[in-house]
């Protein structure tokens, strides 16, 4: 390895450890998504008062591996009159648009590796781009196609009916959700996530935007938005099954069905890890300088990761308690409460925080 190494250009090393870390997190990512399904089906259980998985391996951790073969050996069957390229391909988009989005976010501390010519390479974050908030609200956003594109080449009236609602949806929620956040870029002065985490890392728990930077209704406002972006109850619709058997999957089964499903769960990643970082300080520790470094670099590297995994389940554990919890909106609530509520909400917060950094300023 040493002599391969010694072999390539700093173009290529860098290249090499690039989709070495590329693997690596989409393998993180996708084996988090099967625990995530995991965690959502044990939780339920217990506040339903019931087990949950628990016979498959120890404590049933070996379901998410059951269900994966089970989906994975069941037949595919596609009907006849469905638009077959459009049919394929929309799952793709889902799960692609949703795993795209984990790319550009700096889950760990500014820990870099020296490579041949002088640079540095960010062991933490497989791109750090200046952008990284635009690309993830542009990539959520393409994301709709595919279950836009789902129910029209189904060929089914329910699947259809469950598109449309989730394009209207997407659409209604998405002018809240960035306006939410115009707030929080206000205060870094930034698109870098990386620039917005290292805004708020002085003072720990009191530098966070929804504590120091005052953006705790810009918080709610874009946890609100979210749940809806991302098809999750009480903003199901979409898929409610009471009405429209499935939705805009009804017609799919096997790994098409299981890439949709996938998708859902990697969203509600992606849309934890952004509220990490933007309201909670991302991988900063809660208490700030006031206790002093200990342990080696090997902990030092280590406790950032830790922090925002830990802000991040905590995140999922709340998407789990509402879905346990809450009843379904009707339709009419669930348009009228983000165009009525949400964007009138988010504009003023907007205004309120520019007035405070202007008279601060």
């Amino acid at each position: 390895m040493t002599h391969l190494m010694s072999s390539l250009s700093e173009f290529q090393i860098f290249l090499l450890l690039t989709i070495i870390k590329v693997a690596v997190v989409l393998v993180i990512t996708l084996t988090a998504v099967a625990y995530t399904v995991l965690l959502e089906r044990k939780l339920i259980g217990r506040m339903q008062n019931r087990w949950g998985p628990s016979r498959t391996g120890p404590f049933g951790l070996l379901q998410p591996l059951a269900d994966g073969i089970k989906l994975f050996l069941k037949e595919d069957l596609t009907p006849l009159l469905v638009e077959r390229p459009l049919f394929l391909a929309a799952p793709i988009i889902a799960l692609t648009c949703a795993l795209i989005s984990i790319s550009v976010v700096p889950f760990g501390g500014l820990q870099t590796i020296p490579i041949r010519g002088g640079g540095r390479f960010q062991l933490f974050e497989v791109a750090d781009v200046n952008i990284g908030l635009l690309i993830i609200l542009g990539i959520t956003s393409i994301g709709v196609y595919g279950i836009a594109l789902s129910g029209w080449s189904s060929n089914n009236k329910y699947a259809l009916l469950g598109s449309l609602r989730a394009t209207a949806q997407v659409i209604s929620y998405e002018l809240a959700l960035g306006l939410s956040l115009v707030g929080v870029v206000l205060r870094a002065g930034s698109l870098s996530l990386r620039q917005i985490v290292n805004s708020q890392a002085s003072h720990g728990a009191l530098s966070w935007n929804i504590l120091g930077g005052c953006q705790i209704f810009a918080f709610f406002i874009y946890l609100m938005a979210a749940y809806a972006e991302t098809n999750r109850s009480p903003f199901d619709l979409p898929e409610a099954e009471s009405e429209l058997v499935a939705g805009y999957h009804t017609e799919y089964s096997s790994m098409k069905f299981a890439m949709f499903f996938m998708a859902e769960y990697a969203n509600m990643i992606t849309v934890s890890c952004v509220a990490t970082l933007l309201f909670f300080g991302g991988a900063s520790s809660p208490f700030g300088h006031l206790f002093p470094d200990f342990g080696g670099s090997v902990v030092q590297a280590i406790l950032p990761i830790f922090w925002f995994v830990f802000k991040i389940f905590c995140f999922l554990f709340l998407y789990i308690w509402v879905r346990s919890t809450l009843p379904r909106f009707r339709y009419d609530q669930l348009m009228s409460f983000g165009w009525k509520f949400l964007l009138p909400l988010a504009m003023l917060n907007i205004i309120g925080t520019s007035l405070a950094l202007a008279f601060h300023g």
